[in-house]
Parts: C-alpha cells; sequence; structure tokens
C-alpha cells in the first residue's frame, strides 16, 4: 500500500460505521432532492467578489469529463477528497487543498464512438455523476465498456479509503436486465446521476444523441449487499429515455423520473412524462402516479422532450400551511407544475408556462426557504432576455397560475446552476459556469439577478451540462483531464 493510500485508509478507519458526512458532496446537486442548494457560512452577497482561482490547486487528469464531481470528507477528517470520474473510466481521489492524486483507479477501458451504433461523447466511459454510500464508505458508478462481447454498461462499487473495487462488482447490467427479460443492449446510454436511497442504489438509462437502436427508459434497482439486480423499471414504448443529469429525484418516500419522446407509440406509453416510481419498481396505471402534456405525441414527433431536466420536488410553504409540487422544465421551452401527491395523469398539470423560446436541458437549481420557493435554470433565450440568460421562476403556494418569472440575466453558456445561501436563507446566490460559451465562473444575487461575480478567468475542456460543487472553503468544476478550484 503506498503512503497516500495509507494516509485515506487510516483516515477513514478513525470515523464511526454510524457517523455522517458533514461537509461531503456525496450525490448530484447535493441531495437525492436534486435542489443544488449548499450552505457556505462564508459566502455572502457582500463578499461574493472576492471569490478567485486557486492557482495551486493543480491536479492532472486523463480523459473528458461529463459528470459532476463529489466531495468525501467525513466527521472527524482532517483534509477531503474530490472525486472526479472520467470518460477514459479512471477515477481519482484528489487532495482537496492541492489536488495532488491520493489514488487513482483505472477501470476496463472505455467505448470508442466508432464501436457504438451512435452518440456524441468519444470516448464513452463514466457520462453519470457517481453516488457515495457514506455508511459503507463506498462509491458507486456505471461505466460503459468495451469488453469481448462488445460495449457494456458495468456498475462498480469502489473503496473510498483506496480506489479498489469491491469484491462480487461490477454487475454487468445487460446480462442482469435481459435476464429478468427486460430489453437493453449497446443503444442504452447513462448520462443521469446515480441515486442512493433507503440502502438500494439506483441507475437510470435513456439513449444517446441520435435516438438509435431500440433502448427503453429504464430504472434498475439494486441491491448493494448482494451486488445484484433487484428490480427495474422500463418504459413500454421504445424509447422515453431517462437522461437528464439529476437522473431520479427523490422527496424520502417517493422517487420521480421525467421521461423523453417514444417511438412509434399510438398510445401513451410512459414517454414525455413525469413518473412517480412505487416500491418494487412497478408499473402504476393510477393517475396519481404519472403525469404527461396532452400534446405528448406532438413533443414525441418533434423530439422535444419533457425529460430535458429532472423532475424536482418542491415543498411550497407561507404562513398558511405546505403543499407538494414537482417541477420539471422540457425541450418545449415549458415549465410544468404538477401536485406531487397526484400528479394527474395526462393533461392533468397544475400549470404550464412557456419560460424559454429554446430547448431546456440543464439541471436546475432551487432556493427554498419558508417564505417562498425559486428555480434558477439556464435557457438559450425567453422571459424579457433576448438571448442566452439566467433564468429564475418564483413558485407561489396557491393561484390559478402559481408560476411566474422573477428575473433573468445576460449569461453565456450551457452550465448548470447552483445555490449557495449562508444559513439555507440568507445571501442566496446563484453560481454557473459558462461551458461551451465564455467558460467563465459567475455569480448573480438570487433574489433580484443583479451579478455579484463575473469571473476573468476562462477555464478551457468545460463541457454542456457542467455544474459546479460548493464546500465549505472552495468551488470545484471539472474539465477534461483537470479540476478547477476557487476560494471564497
Amino acid at each position: 500500500m503506498t503512503l497516500c493510500r495509507w494516509f485515506v485508509a487510516a483516515m477513514l478507519a478513525v470515523v464511526p460505521a454510524a457517523s455522517h458526512a458533514d461537509d461531503s458532496v456525496l450525490t448530484y446537486h447535493n441531495s437525492n432532492l436534486r435542489r443544488g442548494a449548499y450552505v457556505v457560512h462564508k459566502l455572502t452577497l457582500a463578499n461574493a467578489a472576492n471569490v478567485k482561482r486557486d492557482t495551486d490547486f493543480a491536479p492532472s487528469i486523463s480523459g473528458h469529463v461529463y459528470a459532476q464531481p463529489l466531495f468525501w470528507k467525513p466527521k472527524g477528517a482532517k483534509r477531503g477528497l474530490v472525486i472526479v470520474a472520467t470518460e477514459s473510466n479512471s477515477v481519482y481521489a484528489l487532495d482537496e487543498r492541492t489536488g495532488a492524486t491520493v489514488w487513482q483507479q483505472q477501470l476496463t477501458a472505455s467505448v470508442p464512438l466508432s464501436q457504438l451504433p451512435c452518440g456524441n461523447i468519444d470516448p464513452m466511459g463514466i457520462t453519470g455523476t457517481p453516488v457515495i454510500d457514506p455508511i459503507a464508505k463506498v462509491l458507486y458508478l456505471d461505466a460503459d465498456t468495451a469488453t469481448a462481447n462488445g460495449p457494456r454498461h458495468l456498475v462498480y462499487a469502489l473503496s473510498l479509503a483506496d480506489g479498489s473495487v469491491v469484491h462480487g462488482w461490477p454487475i454487468d447490467m445487460q446480462a442482469a436486465i435481459t435476464g429478468k427479460g427486460g430489453a437493453f443492449d449497446d443503444s442504452v446510454g447513462e448520462r443521469s446521476a446515480l441515486l442512493f436511497f433507503n440502502n438500494k442504489l439506483y441507475v437510470s438509462y435513456g439513449g444517446m444523441a441520435g435516438d438509435c437502436g431500440g433502448y427503453h427508459g429504464t430504472v434498475a434497482q439494486i441491491a448493494p449487499d448482494s451486488a445484484s439486480l433487484d428490480a427495474y423499471w422500463q418504459t413500454r414504448a421504445r424509447g422515453g429515455g431517462i437522461w437528464a443529469q439529476g437522473g431520479i429525484a427523490g422527496d424520502g418516500q417517493a422517487l420521480y423520473i421525467t421521461t423523453g419522446n417514444t417511438f412509434g407509440a399510438s398510445d401513451w406509453s410512459d414517454g414525455e412524462g413525469i413518473i412517480k416510481l412505487l416500491p418494487g419498481l412497478a408499473h402504476s396505471t393510477r393517475k396519481k402516479d404519472y403525469f404527461a402534456p396532452a400534446d405528448w405525441k406532438t413533443l414525441d414527433g418533434s423530439d422535444a422532450d419533457l425529460g430535458g431536466t429532472e423532475a424536482l420536488p418542491l415543498n411550497i410553504v407561507n404562513g398558511d400551511g405546505k403543499v407538494h409540487r414537482v417541477i420539471a422544465l422540457g425541450k418545449d421551452g415549458n415549465a410544468y407544475l404538477t401536485d406531487r401527491r397526484n400528479l394527474g395523469g395526462i393533461g392533468g398539470q397544475i400549470q404550464t408556462l412557456s419560460v424559454s423560446s429554446g430547448g431546456i436541458r440543464t439541471a436546475p437549481a432551487v432556493y427554498e426557504t419558508k417564505s417562498g420557493t425559486m428555480v434558477a435554470f439556464q435557457s438559450s433565450r425567453g422571459g424579457s432576455c433576448s438571448s442566452s440568460n439566467i433564468t429564475m421562476l418564483n413558485v407561489a403556494i396557491s393561484g390559478s397560475s402559481p408560476m411566474s418569472v422573477a428575473w433573468c440575466a445576460p449569461f453565456s453558456g450551457g452550465g448548470a446552476p447552483i445555490v449557495t445561501t449562508t444559513d439555507g436563507a440568507s445571501n442566496p446566490i446563484v453560481w454557473v459556469v459558462g461551458a461551451e460559451g465564455d467558460n467563465k465562473l459567475h455569480g448573480f444575487n438570487a433574489l433580484t439577478g443583479q451579478a455579484v461575480y463575473s469571473g476573468t478567468d476562462t477555464m478551457t475542456g468545460l463541457h454542456h451540462f457542467q455544474t459546479l460543487i460548493a464546500t465549505p472553503k472552495r468551488f470545484y468544476v471539472a474539465a477534461d483531464n483537470t479540476v478547477y478550484a476557487f476560494t471564497f
């Protein structure tokens, strides 16, 4: 064992098994709710302008990066690890201060685009954001892998102590799902984040760029203790991919997904929808468990997926009480608001609001307090902005049209925003990277849209959909062959 690996193993060994990871970022957008909300005590609106790039943090990694980085710092640990996974099927644990590699795990080779029926990522490896189980101290991920039998999605469990593959893993998902009677082949892609909930691991699948082959939107439920497939859910029609960056969202009681366009469906068959997943992943025909727009078939024909973003559970509160909602933003430029306890079936939404004249494809972030709920997202154009922007929605507790646009602010790029506060409510700031635009970091007052930080450092190697993470002392942004850090 190397000195670095010994240090990490020793650091983790002193943490009791029942402890939690106080400062860690364990999953996409920092919770199963996928809200992108972070508490950073020192990051006020007044000192946001003092954020600067930490040039001493200079890691070297190998591969293109589409997944969000994670942060592992269990209670009592002196130093945390930035976890990064690449399309080259490389996984790195980096020292949070210096960027030095503490451990690296090189998995079986990823798949060249030439060996896939369609797609736009070359090579295709780890695309969806992994997830951490803080009790078992394990990192789970899906890796598209070149094998002697062709491309295979392999789900791995890696020890956070040294990156080693846990005994009994990986799971060949094609063998596991087809062995239970499902459909699964090399036209399946895995862009969405994994989710860990109630000691079960969930992995969701869609298609790839080009929508080739016979894929079905699929959710797999895996039992980590036995490294085996418990159950799966699939769209009844071909297509209906689950490809939003956040994948599955959970509110502590139920799980929610959005699906994309299906092919050849004369009757609604699970596409263009918000779906509530039931225990055991059984299909439900109850209207309270699904929603799709009345024009779902038109959306199918124009590839205007409702499933461009994940379904976000919201708790809208004021002095009169609380209501439970779900919001999803589509490639048709609409925001759809539904009742979480009764999704409403076909055309059963509370409100549809046109919020963008272009497709919405990047994950939103939520600023939720006792006095109101706001949802920030990246838009190509819309609202009072004539060009690319960040838009903020207000979502009221009641009324015939509870959603309204609060503000929009000019912004160039395809990054997914997050929101920081100093205590869960105060000093709310929307942060976003201009991926494939100006490639700079930006900050906006979440209440007004006023710019509070406009970065001068231009990053390279950022891909659309990329989101940043916030820790108590730094931001981290993953890019091709490196990770950027910003200090407060």
